[in-house]
C-alpha cells in the first residue's frame, strides 16, 4: 500500500470541511477526487503533502515513496529554454548521461587493470542508466512536449515568453517527465484542448506510477480513474470503478437511503394510527397491545433523511417563441489577423433544434467565429444569414458581457426593468445567490460565480438560438450536469464551442470540426465522431472528408434484439391489475371487520346495560344467560381486533 489515510478531520473558521475521511492508495492505482467547489479537495491535497495539518486523523506514506504534485495553474517561472527547463527535471538521467560520457573518455586512455575495472564499473552504470529509460528520456521529452500542444519550434522559446496557459502545460510535462511514484494533480487539463487531453489520457494510462487527481472532466475520469473518492458534505465516500460507475452507484444508493427512510417513515405513522385505534377500542387487551407496539416503536433506530443536495443551481431554458426551419446559414466566411489566418471560405447550415457542438484545436479560430455570429467581430468575407423569428442568446466564456463595476442585482435588474424584486431574488437564488451576496460586485466574483450569473442572464432572454463559448468552464460537476439536463429538454436551437467531451457527448446531436481553416460535420455525439474519424482513418489517410450531414443510424424494426414491448407491457399492465384488486378486496374486508368491531362493542354495551338492570338481578337465569353471551361478544370481539390488526399490517405492506 503506498498512501493509508485514517479519520482525517479539518475544520476552519467558517466550520468543518472534512470530517472523518478515510481511504488507500495501492501502487500504479489511479484514482480521483470529486466534490462541489469548496467541498475540500484541494484541501485533503494539502494535507496529504504536509502543507495543512488536520485536526485529527493520519497520513501513512510507504518508505522512499517520491511524489510529484501539481496545483491548479501551476506554472514555471524561468530563463531557460523550454526544452531545456524540462531537461532539468531529469536531473538523475542527465548526470548518469554525464558520468557515462566522462567514462568513455577514461576508457580511451587506460590500460590493463585500470581499464577491465572501469569497463566493469562502466558495464554497471549502463545497465542502471538503461532501466531508468536512460536511452530514450531525450525522445520522450520531445514527445511529451508535443503531446502537450507545443511545436519544435517552440522548443528553443524562453520559458519567459510563454503565456500562464503554457506555462502551465510546461509543468505539467517536466512533472510527468520525472516520474515519481505518484503523481498528485489537481485540474490538470484546465488549459488543455481535447487533442492535448486525449495524448494525457493515454500517457497516465500507461504511467506505472499511482495517480491520484482532482478533475471535472468527466470524460478524463471515466478514461482514467479505477476509483473514486467523493467528497460531500465534509464526509467521504470510495466508489470502486470510474465516473460514470461511480455516478450510477451514487444515485442507487440515493434512491435506496430514501426509500428505506421513507417507507420507515409510513410504517411509524401506521403503527401510530393502530396504536391509537387499539387505545380506542378502550378494552384492557387492547390498551395492552397498544402499550406493547408502543414499546417496539420506541426502540427503533430512526433512519437519517438523506441530506437533500442545497448546493444545486436551478436552470430552466424555454425559448418564447418557435423560430422558423432554417436557423442559420453561413457562406464563404473568412477571418484572419494581420499575416495569421484563421479560416477562409467556411460554409454551414443550422436547422431548428440542431444541437451542434463546434470543436478544434486551440487557435482554429472558433471563439472568433461564435464573436462574429454576435456581431463582436467582423468578417473579412463572407455573408450571415438569420431565419425567421431567430433570436440569440449569447455565454461567452470571457464573461465580458457582464458589468465589474454593477453589482449582480444590477446585472438583472438593469438588463430586466421590468422584473420585480421579488422576482429577481428568486432568480438569483435559483443560482445560489442569497441574502447580502446578491450586493457583491462581479468584478469581486469568481469564474464559477460570474459563470452561474451569466446562466441566470441567459435563462431569462427567453431567446431560441443560444450560442454558447465553454459554458461549462469553471462550473463544478452537479452545475455542469444541471446545464446538460437543461439543455437536453431545449426545444431551441443550440451552437456551442466546449471542450468538455462529455457535455458535448450529452447534448450534441452533430458536431463541427474546425480542423485547417476548413469544417467537416459529423452526425451524432463525440464518441460518433471518434468512431467515424477512426474509419476514415483506416479507409485511407489521404482521404478528403467534405463538409456535409452524415447518414443517421435509425434501428430497425422487429430486429431480433429488441424486446416484444407490447407482450411486456400486456404482462405489466395485468400484474398491475391484479395487484389493484387484491388490495381493494383488503381494504374492504378492514373495513367490514371495524364494521364488525363497532357492531360488537355497541351489543356489549346494550349487554352491560342489561346485566345493570335491577329487574334482572333477581333473575339468576336471566343473569346467566346475559353472562354467558357476554363472554361470547368479549370473544368475537377479541378475534375481530386481532383479524383487524393482521388486516391493516397487510394493507400497510
Amino acid at each position: 500500500m503506498l498512501l493509508s489515510c485514517q479519520n482525517l478531520s479539518k475544520e476552519y473558521v467558517t466550520g468543518p470541511v472534512l470530517s472523518g475521511i478515510s481511504f488507500h492508495l495501492d501502487r500504479g492505482e489511479k484514482m480521483a477526487i470529486v466534490g462541489i467547489n469548496g467541498a475540500g479537495k484541494t484541501t485533503l491535497l494539502r494535507i496529504l503533502l504536509g502543507e495543512v495539518t488536520p485536526e485529527e486523523g493520519s497520513v501513512t506514506w510507504q518508505k522512499d515513496v517520491r511524489t510529484g504534485y501539481l496545483a491548479q495553474n501551476d506554472t514555471v517561472d524561468s530563463s531557460l529554454t523550454l526544452y531545456e527547463e524540462v531537461l532539468s527535471g531529469c536531473s538523475r538521467l542527465v548526470e548518469f548521461e554525464s558520468r557515462l560520457s566522462e567514462m568513455e573518455r577514461m576508457m580511451e586512455q587506460a590500460s590493463g587493470d585500470a581499464l577491465t575495472e572501469l569497463m566493469e564499473r562502466y558495464e554497471q552504470t549502463r545497465h542502471r542508466f538503461d532501466l531508468m529509460g536512460g536511452y530514450s528520456f531525450r525522445s520522450e521529452i520531445i514527445g511529451v512536449l508535443k503531446g502537450l500542444g507545443f511545436a519544435e519550434e517552440d522548443f528553443s522559446r524562453s520559458v519567459t515568453t510563454l503565456s500562464g496557459g503554457q506555462k502551465t502545460r510546461l509543468a505539467l510535462g517536466k512533472l510527468l517527465l520525472g516520474k515519481p511514484d505518484l503523481l498528485i494533480l489537481d485540474e490538470p487539463t484546465n488549459h488543455l484542448d481535447m487533442n492535448s487531453t486525449a495524448w494525457l489520457e493515454e500517457y497516465l494510462r500507461s504511467y506505472s506510477g499511482a495517480v491520484l487527481l482532482v478533475s471535472h472532466d468527466r470524460y478524463f475520469l471515466d478514461r482514467l480513474a479505477r476509483k473514486i473518492l467523493e467528497l460531500e458534505n465534509t464526509k467521504g465516500r470510495v466508489y470502486e470503478g470510474n465516473y460514470s460507475d461511480y455516478a450510477k452507484k451514487k444515485k442507487q444508493l440515493r434512491e435506496a437511503a430514501l426509500k428505506a427512510w421513507m417507507n420507515q417513515q409510513s410504517e411509524i405513522r401506521h403503527q401510530e394510527e393502530v396504536i391509537e385505534k387499539l387505545r380506542s377500542f378502550n378494552r384492557e387487551k387492547s390498551i395492552k397491545r397498544a402499550e406493547s407496539r408502543e414499546k417496539v416503536l420506541e426502540k427503533t433506530v430512526l433512519l437519517e433523511r438523506p441530506e437533500e443536495v442545497d448546493s444545486r443551481m436551478h436552470l430552466s431554458l424555454s425559448p418564447d417563441r418557435i423560430s422558423g426551419n432554417d436557423v442559420l446559414s453561413i457562406e464563404g466566411l473568412s477571418k484572419a489577423f494581420g499575416d495569421r489566418t484563421l479560416f477562409t471560405d467556411l460554409s454551414m447550415d443550422l436547422k431548428r433544434g440542431e444541437h451542434v457542438a463546434l470543436i478544434g484545436d486551440n487557435g482554429t479560430g472558433k471563439t472568433t467565429l461564435l464573436k462574429i455570429l454576435n456581431g463582436l467581430e467582423t468578417q473579412d468575407a463572407g455573408s450571415i444569414r438569420l431565419g425567421t423569428n431567430v433570436e440569440i442568446g449569447y455565454y461567452d466564456q470571457e464573461h465580458q458581457l457582464l458589468h465589474p463595476e454593477k453589482t449582480i442585482f444590477e446585472e438583472l435588474s438593469d438588463e430586466y426593468p421590468g422584473m420585480t424584486v421579488t422576482r429577481i431574488r428568486n432568480t438569483l437564488a435559483s443560482f445560489l445567490f442569497t441574502g447580502d451576496d446578491v450586493f457583491k460586485k462581479i468584478s469581486s466574483l469568481s469564474g464559477g460565480e460570474r459563470g452561474r450569473v451569466a446562466l441566470a442572464k441567459l435563462m431569462l432572454t427567453g431567446c431560441n438560438f443560444l450560442i454558447l463559448d465553454e459554458p461549462t468552464n469553471h462550473l463544478d460537476i452537479d452545475s455542469k450536469e444541471i446545464l446538460e439536463d437543461a439543455l437536453l429538454s431545449y426545444e431551441g436551437t443550440v451552437l456551442c464551442v466546449s471542450h468538455d467531451r462529455y457535455f458535448i457527448n450529452r447534448i450534441a446531436t452533430r458536431i463541427l470540426d474546425l480542423r485547417g481553416s476548413s469544417l467537416t460535420s459529423y452526425l451524432g455525439n463525440y464518441d460518433d465522431y471518434l468512431e467515424k474519424r477512426a474509419q476514415q482513418s483506416a479507409a485511407s489517410s489521404a482521404a478528403v472528408i467534405t463538409a456535409g450531414p452524415g447518414q443517421q443510424k435509425v434501428p430497425v424494426s422487429g430486429s431480433p434484439d429488441t424486446p416484444d414491448a407490447s407482450a411486456s407491457g400486456s404482462a405489466d399492465w395485468k400484474a398491475q391489475k391484479e395487484e389493484q384488486a387484491r388490495r381493494r378486496k383488503l381494504e374492504n374486508e378492514l373495513k367490514k371487520c371495524e364494521e364488525r368491531i363497532e357492531e360488537l362493542e355497541g351489543l356489549l354495551a346494550r349487554t352491560d346495560e342489561e346485566l345493570s338492570d335491577p329487574e334482572n338481578a333477581s333473575n339468576a337465569e336471566k343473569l346467566r344467560s346475559l353472562t354467558e353471551k357476554r363472554e361470547e361478544l368479549e370473544l368475537s370481539l377479541e378475534r375481530e381486533m386481532e383479524n383487524w390488526e393482521k388486516l391493516s399490517e397487510e394493507v400497510q405492506s
